[in-house]
This record gives C-alpha cells, structure tokens and sequence, in this order.
C-alpha cells in the first residue's frame, strides 16, 4: 500500500496532507466521515503520523470533497492521538498545499472555504503568502475556575476555539524554549486534575479538556507569548490557531480587546500569529479570524510493507 503526501509547516508546525491512496469513507457529513475515518481506518493515521514516518508534533489532514455545495473541498484533521475537532494551523497548511497543487488560487483577496468536522472555515489569501483563517465560533464558557495541583493553585478559563481549551496565566513559570519540559509536566497535570474533577465549569460543555494553554509575557514584540500541550502530549510549536482563538474568545468577553483590533500571539518558539474577532449573532461568541504563514516542505510517498512490522506506527 502507498499513500502520496505533501509536508507543510505553518509558523514551525507540521502538517501533513494525503494527496492520494486515502480510504474510502464514503459519504455524508464530514463528522460522520471523521467518525468512520476512527472507527475503520485509524491504522491509516497511526501509519502518517506517528513514527517512523511522522513525529509526535505532525497533524494529518484528509482531504475529503465539501460537504456544502458552497465550498471548495472538505478535510478531516488527526494527529497522534485521534481525530481533531478543527486545527487551524493544519487550515493554512491545507491551503498552502492546495495553491502549490494548483488547486487554490494565490491572488490576494481571494477566498477559499473548507468544510470541517466542527464547521465550515473560510481561508482568505493575503500578500507575502499570509493566509487568514476566519474560524468557527468561539466563546468561553467558565472564568478563572479554580484548579488545585500538589504544589500550586492555578486558576483557568475553559473556552472554545474549535478544541476545547483551558488558558492559564497564573502559573508561575516563564515560558521559554528551554522550559519546554517543564511546562509539558505542569500543562499535563492540569488537565490531568481538571479532567480528573470535573472542573469543566459545571458542565458548561459537552467534553473533557483537551488541550492546556499557558501564557507568558512577549519576548518580541507581540501581546503575548503561548505554550500549548496538544492532546496527545505534543507542544504546539506554532501559537495554536484554535488556542488563539480561544484566547481572544477570552479578551472580548474580558472587554480586553476590542472588535477588529489585532492581537499578536508569539509562540514557544517565537513564531507568531495575529488575530482579531468579530461579534456573531449570538451574545458571548465571536467570530475569530487567525492570520499565519506555511511553507512547503516536501513531497513523498509513503509506503506500507506488509512485510513492516511497524507499518502502522510506533506505539
């Protein structure tokens, strides 16, 4: 078996998009899609991402056809540890790879619709290949939610973004690259003790916390600086597109930053996304719109030796 990809990273992230020898998952919605995509065929994405072909950090994409007739192709987003709601950085790195297919235009002002699992996003195309995601609708749901660990008190908002989030500021460490082990343990505690708990904000959603965020100051430049720990215990090297949106969710509804003002999100690595929101119909949820850059990495074919006893990856 052999499955043709294409490598992009988005601000230092990786995705990986199969262009071809994908499953069949038929029809009807692409949550349905999702589900049959887990349920019959999760060999196909332990296969893509995890090792010896891909890393702990590479989100998969399968480009599926749109679910609406109003948009210009579908995708499911996986990484190491299952299927992904919505992943915006893997948006971006999508588009990109479908402008280097000749499938998506590169004019600036031009727009290109994707219909996800969670909802259809729309990519805009800006100059000096930036490409700005508008997002689903994002809200936060419960405000500094006291969370006790063995050796602090930290305190965390729950919100949406496309993943459910829990954003922390009071954590007492310094987000640094060097420090990157350091905040996975403390990032994993965190979730492992809310979801442990309950502390979901009594219910407010339908799902356990699956990604953390910690915040620190900028080092340059920005508003601020993120560490995300995905679910399966990954560091986001990007600034996290849903992480960010969750995050702005949490400025509006603070009356922190205003409709259509940017916010400038640096990285772990210092790698950078800007946002802004824009009000939805209803109260307490925005419309996040996250701007980045992606780059083509390579393109390759994947091949699945029946022979291979690690074929489906290193677990």
């Amino acid at each position: 078996m052999s499955i043709k990809v294409i490598d992009s990273h988005t601000e230092g992230e990786p995705t990986r998009v199969i262009v071809g020898g994908g499953p069949d998952l038929g029809g009807g919605s692409l949550s349905r899609q999702a589900s049959r995509f887990t349920t019959e065929f999760d060999h196909i994405r332990t296969a893509i991402v995890r090792e010896p072909r891909g890393s702990e950090a590479l989100v998969g994409a399968i480009l599926r056809p749109p679910e609406s007739p109003a948009s210009d192709a579908g995708v499911i987003f996986v990484n190491n540890s299952g299927a992904l709601g919505m992943c915006v950085h893997g948006t971006i790195g999508v588009v990109r790879t479908l402008q280097h297919l000749g499938q998506a235009s590169t004019t600036p002002g031009e727009t290109i619709r994707l219909d996800t699992p969670v909802g259809p996003v729309t990519a805009r195309i800006g100059p000096d290949g930036i490409i700005a995601v508008e997002n689903v609708a994002s809200r936060r749901t419960s405000h500094r939610v006291p969370v006790q660990l063995d050796d602090r008190l930290v305190h965390a908002d729950i919100a949406w973004g496309g993943n459910w989030f829990a954003l922390i500021d009071d954590h007492g460490e310094t987000v640094e690259f060097d420090r990157r082990k350091e905040l996975t343990e403390l990032a994993s505690n965190i979730r492992r003790v809310m979801n442990a708990e309950g502390l979901d904000g009594a219910g407010a959603h339908g799902g356990p916390i699956d990604h953390v965020e910690l915040f620190g100051p900028s080092k340059d430049g920005g508003d601020g600086r993120n560490f995300v720990l995905c679910p399966g215990g990954a560091y986001d090297r990007s600034p996290c597109g849903t992480g960010t949106s969750a995050k702005l969710a949490c400025l509006a509804a603070d009356g922190k930053l205003a409709e259509g003002a940017t916010w400038i999100q640096e990285s772990i690595i210092g790698s950078r996304f800007s946002g802004s929101w824009r009000a939805s119909s209803e109260p307490g949820v925005i419309i996040p719109t996250i701007s980045g850059r992606a780059w083509i990495t390579g393109e390759s074919t994947l091949y699945l030796d029946p022979e291979d006893p690690y074929r489906f990856g290193i677990f």
